[in-house]
């Protein structure tokens, strides 16, 4: 299958890469040095702002656009950048190219009414604010969207939210301005038919950002927040699209936020491996440099296959998003969401073992690394979920009738 880059896509790729080399990677650790020495740990670290600025005046910001929406790459086309970005954590925020916000915009673009454009996609887009996507509980299994319980209902020319949310992402920031949160607006509707999305301030009465959640004892800048509603009051124009609508809204985000993570994750697979032969190239161990050991050669080797392997599987899934669409493309979307971040946990494992006792400390990006994308096989869907809607979709080219449970 061709997957060949535009020739405006290879020389955007080309910018973006000497972008990185001289401004992302040298920064790495001024960044973490400022977010741990800052006396507000959620504040955004000048070397944030200085970057995003150089990133605008480069030309290099909203790439994740899609052209329906006004941008100017094709999924095909943005998989190499979104790799680039992946290598360095700090770099989608720097190019206005990062989660929640990117979905959160999409959805705006999709669902937002004129007035709520105005009001919240313009400065997403423009990077003045970062926002909050609420649908998480910790009472429910939330993979399942359906069971999402967190209640939104309708008061004349109100809704007034009541409910929980955890894993929040970006809500500690304290550039998140707003936030989509998903809720149950008709619990005797349809069973697909019962949530809705709407926009939620996060400064509107109501609304307690409880605690932040680490993960692997890890905190994000932007933390993963356990948010209370409490007769939170919206005006009704705060809705997204129609009521009912929210499940629906919900698997058309998440289906282009799973590739951007994917595409993502191949990036860090790759600086993965080339830190492993960096180490193993500098370090020498019972008479020879590591990398002369066979083990460690095989090491390599496997981790080359993975990740082009891993790769393909990715292009093939954005070309056809790109030209039979998101919902026919499900089935690979799931697949890669399983095999991406499988493939780059092994590839991290190897690098750290390579770099023994320095793979596990802050001297390395790996450590990190391996935490994010660990989490990465149970946000947007668990592994297991994501294998059974696979399954269905097999058995089903056998038999349309086919249940997954007993009738």
């Amino acid at each position: 299958m061709d997957f060949d880059q535009s020739p405006a896509a290879r020389e955007m790729g080309a910018r973006l890469e000497a972008f990185m080399a001289e401004h992302i990677y040298p920064n790495e650790r001024r960044y973490a040095r400022e977010a741990s020495e800052s006396a507000d740990r959620w504040s955004s670290p000048a070397i944030m702002e200085e970057l995003k600025a150089r990133a605008r005046e480069a030309g290099l910001w909203n790439l994740f656009l899609p052209r329906e929406s006004g941008g100017r790459l094709t999924n095909v086309e943005y998989a190499p950048l979104c790799e680039i970005m992946g290598r360095s954590a700090i770099a989608p925020e720097v190019f206005n190219c990062s989660a929640p916000d990117t979905g959160n915009m999409e959805v705006l673009l999709r669902y937002g009414s004129d007035e709520q454009k105005r009001r919240w996609l313009e400065p997403l887009l423009e990077g003045r604010i970062r926002s909050g996507f609420a649908m998480t509980e910790p009472d429910v299994a939330s993979s399942d969207a359906r069971n999402i319980a967190g209640e939104i209902r309708r008061d004349g020319d109100e809704y007034v939210l009541n409910g929980r949310k955890w894993f929040t992402s970006g809500i500690m920031a304290d550039r998140c301005k707003v936030m989509i949160v998903m809720g149950k607006t008709d619990p005797t509707a349809l069973r697909h038919k019962q949530q809705s999305m709407i926009v939620v301030p996060k400064d509107t009465p109501g609304v307690t950002v409880e605690r932040s959640l680490t993960v692997f004892g890890n905190e994000e800048r932007g933390g993963h927040g356990q948010v209370l509603f409490e007769n939170v009051r919206v005006p009704a124009d705060h809705l997204l699209g129609e009521e009912g609508s929210g499940f629906a809204i919900s698997q058309a985000r998440l289906g282009p936020g799973r590739i951007h993570h994917c595409m993502r994750t191949i990036g860090v697979a790759e600086r993965a491996l080339e830190l492993m032969c960096q180490r193993a190239l500098n370090r020498s161990a019972f008479g020879s440099l590591v990398a002369q050991k066979g083990l460690i050669q095989d090491w390599i080797a496997e981790s080359r296959v993975e990740i082009d392997m891993a790769r393909e599987y990715v292009l093939r899934t954005a070309h056809l998003m790109d030209t039979v669409g998101n919902r026919a493309a499900a089935t690979e979307i799931s697949g890669i969401k399983v095999a991406v971040p499988r493939m780059a946990l092994k590839v991290i494992d190897r690098a750290i073992q390579v770099h023994g006792a320095m793979g596990v400390t802050q001297d390395t990006p790996l450590a990190l690394m391996w935490a994010h994308i660990r989490t990465l096989r149970i946000a947007d869907g668990p592994d297991e979920v994501h294998k059974m809607t696979i399954a269905r979709r097999e058995l089903k080219k056998y038999d349309p009738n086919f249940k997954m449970t007993p009738a």
